[in-house]
């Protein structure tokens, strides 16, 4: 459909007025909202995502498409919440304590909510606890840590920690990312994948969901 299409385009151009005006005039056109979700402003950001991987864009475009993405999301929220629609799933984000860096988590944070997940952002100096704690109060299945100083790494590893004492570590997976993290910390500290960037979460946090 032409409108659910052009949502997704002026979702790509950045343009935020546009996009809430479109997406609202599809909600009065009856259009159900996980159709405009799924069809307007989720195929508008996997797009993003798509030419960001290939650095056909820059940052400051993801940020004016998440700015986009948003004012599309608060139209349609209380609609989703009304009719019950599911997410993809839940995913507890944060930096790591002692770390107060969080560019790299929140462009993680805009690309799995443009893919359909729900996010609880915890920010940044997240204690272990925390992560945990929040993971189970609000039902979550993945908790996603990054860390940007390698003197923060090991406190990924508490998390991880504390989930193997608790037997947690079945029902919630741990997902790692930062600059000085790989997949061989990841196996090493026992978190269940590592991703290198927003796009490449996405495909990881699915594949230990089941969903890919």
């Amino acid at each position: 459909m032409d409108l659910l299409k052009n949502i997704a385009d002026s979702l790509q151009r950045g343009d935020d007025k546009k996009t809430a005006e479109l997406t609202s005039r599809a909600i009065d056109e009856s259009l159900s909202p996980k159709t405009i979700l799924d069809d307007g402003l989720i195929a508008g950001m996997t797009v993003i995502g798509r030419k960001f991987k290939a650095h056909e864009i820059f940052l400051p475009d993801v940020l004016l498409a998440a700015k986009a993405m948003y004012a599309g999301l608060d139209l349609l929220k209380p609609l989703l919440l009304k009719e019950k629609v599911p997410t993809v799933g839940k995913v507890v984000i944060g930096t790591v304590q002692g770390d107060m860096h969080d560019i790299g988590k929140n462009l993680v944070g805009i690309m799995l909510k443009g893919a359909g997940f729900e996010i609880i952002d915890l920010g940044h100096n997240v204690p272990p606890e925390k992560f945990i704690d929040t993971a189970l109060e609000s039902e979550a299945s993945v908790i996603g840590m990054s860390a940007l100083l390698t003197t923060t790494m090991p406190n990924m590893k508490k998390v991880i920690d504390i989930l193997k004492e608790r037997g947690l570590n079945d029902k919630i997976k741990t997902i790692i990312g930062g600059a000085p993290v790989s997949d061989d910390f990841a196996a090493e500290i026992g978190a269940d994948a590592y991703a290198f960037d927003g796009i490449n979460s996405i495909d990881k946090i699915k594949k230990l969901l089941g969903l890919d």
